[in-house]
């Protein structure tokens, strides 16, 4: 089995780390006033890959909080994803140079599926597709509208396409607490060739144990954000389970 990564999540917002609820933006707690300072506490935990959302770019359709951005690549030198308002082949390009590993795309890939294939034709294995889900359906804009297309269909258009995994997010978990929605994600990394990685809804080290099941040999891994922020998910605990698992 490949070992899985665990990523810990960082949202920007108005230059903070923050969480939302539901990906609410009126439903956020500031978390930390230095995203580079938690980037970096990260680290000291023994994470490996950072994700990173620019919440105010998801909504703006452009990269808002790129201070912050720039503010962590330089504190840091673990791989670093990031997703929020990437929606032309320029800020691909951008945020490649600058030193992200990999760039999420979302709405676009709802909108506009051939700049995924483009760019993932350019950056082989640093472009991830971002699919956030509502009952089943893809929402864009920072999750603000919903579509009528079902994360599945849109997965399917990026087969053979050369992305380098699909971030699954249940909506109606995230930032609740409630546990991974793991059966809906298993569903889809067991449908598609891409690597799916869970999003949404981490709670305990118990969500950590259900992605190590046999029956979910085929996730890459999941996002932890309040659950790491909070305490509920201790992170020496998570990744010692998960390395043990690789080892195994």
């Amino acid at each position: 089995m490949e070992t899985v990564i665990l990523f810990p999540a960082i949202d920007l917002k108005n230059g903070q780390c923050v969480r939302l609820e539901q990906g609410d933006m009126a439903r956020a707690t500031v978390f930390n006033l230095n995203p580079a300072a938690q980037a970096a506490s990260f680290v000291a935990q023994g994470f490996e890959y950072l994700h990173v959302v620019d919440l105010d770019g998801a909504f703006a359709g452009k990269p808002v909080n790129a201070q912050a951005v720039k503010a962590m690549l330089k504190t840091i030198t673990i791989p670093v994803q990031l997703g929020g308002g990437i929606r032309d082949l320029a800020t691909v390009e951008a945020w490649l140079e600058k030193g992200i590993t990999r760039v999420i795309i979302g709405t676009a890939a709802v909108r506009d599926p051939e700049l995924v294939k483009a760019a993932a034709r350019k950056f082989p294995g640093r472009v991830a597709v971002g699919l956030d889900a509502r009952d089943g359906k893809v929402a864009v804009e920072g999750w603000a509208e919903t579509s009528q297309v079902t994360v599945l269909e849109i997965a399917r258009r990026f087969e053979d396409a050369g992305v380098a995994a699909i971030i699954f997010t249940d909506i109606a978990r995230d930032g609740l607490l409630k546990g991974l929605n793991l059966d809906a994600t298993i569903a889809l990394a067991d449908a598609i060739s891409i690597p799916v990685i869970a999003s949404g809804g981490l709670a305990s080290i118990e969500d950590v144990k259900a992605m190590l099941t046999p029956r979910a040999k085929k996730l890459a891994g999941a996002i932890a954000g309040r659950a790491l922020y909070d305490g509920r998910l201790d992170p020496a605990s998570a990744l010692a389970l998960i390395r043990n698992a690789g080892a195994a």
